[in-house]
């Protein structure tokens, strides 16, 4: 059984690490607000832009050979994928889901997978098990604005085009709610005019129907200033959605750190007491034995 001292020390260390814990929720839960009110603002902007790309590409005279970043390769021999974890831990299963969930994908492929790694957890897990990282991106700001990850989304696109790579997939955290994260791999190229269902909700029903619009100059050279924005909105809704993720899995894990240590230290201290409460007794039964035996000798 442990000593009294051993006991004390260990409640100081315990209420040590809740209030470093409970410090770290309330950061990580100032740091999600942000994040969720900066990835709610940029949702609709990207619904819209997906729904004016969907309809320039529908246009009668539109095909597949308007813009490279449109071609669909006839036989999809390697692949990229922006992987997009965290810098540091302590956010519970986040990083490991999402982990699970590339892997997973690019087991299924078979082909080969080259990783963009964007977050020190993600290319450590990569490097280690022998995956191809040709590029990596850390330390990103808590706000990233556009031009912090537009290098990412070029360096996806110029692999594409240069053919070293025949489709692109982002590897993020969808973010849903506080309670509620989902790993998410889905293609970024070549751009898919097709919308999805979720895209069609999103964008309203103003956009399920597509009527022939005359643009000015033309749908080509359009294209040619929108598509690659249109990738770098994309990468960067990810990025949005991957930090607001990141955020509430850190404060959920964070308070539920804060309430185990709790409990542990009403349990260290029932403990305590009892280990002092015995201790007691046995002085005291200590103290009353070596009066009799006092008393005997004394007779």
């Amino acid at each position: 059984m442990a000593t009294l001292r051993e006991i004390r020390r260990r409640i100081r260390s315990v209420n040590s690490i809740s209030q470093v814990t409970r410090a770290m929720q309330m950061v990580a839960a100032s740091k999600m607000r942000r994040a969720q009110e900066q990835v709610l603002a940029t949702r609709p902007y990207a619904s819209k832009s997906w729904a004016v790309l969907h309809n320039l590409a529908s246009q009668p005279a539109a095909n597949q050979s308007l813009h490279p970043l449109l071609e669909r390769r006839a036989q999809v021999r390697a692949l990229d994928v922006i992987l997009i974890t965290s810098d540091r831990g302590l956010c519970g299963a986040y990083n490991q889901n999402i982990i699970r969930a590339s892997v997973q994908f690019i087991q299924k492929s078979n082909l080969p997978a080259r990783i963009i790694a964007v977050g020190r957890r993600g290319r450590d897990f990569m490097l280690r098990y022998g995956r191809s990282v040709i590029a990596e991106f850390t330390d990103l700001p808590p706000r990233p604005g556009i031009l912090d990850v537009t290098p990412i989304a070029r360096t996806a696109m110029d692999d594409f085009l240069r053919g070293d790579v025949d489709e692109v997939y982002l590897a993020y955290t969808d973010f849903i709610n506080t309670l509620s994260q989902k790993p998410t791999v889905r293609r970024l190229l070549p751009l898919t005019t097709v919308m999805s269902a979720e895209q069609v909700e999103e964008a309203g029903p103003q956009h399920t129907l597509v009527g022939e619009y005359i643009y000015e100059p033309d749908p080509v050279t359009i294209l040619g200033s929108v598509l690659p924005r249109f990738t770098e909105l994309q990468v960067y809704q990810a990025v949005l959605e991957a930090l607001a993720s990141e955020h509430s899995a850190r404060m959920v894990a964070m308070r539920s750190a804060t309430e185990n240590a709790k409990e542990l230290l009403t349990t260290l201290r029932l403990t305590y007491n009892q280990a002092r409460q015995s201790s007691i007794t046995r002085e005291m039964l200590e103290i009353a034995g070596g009066a009799e035996a006092l008393r005997l000798s004394v007779k």
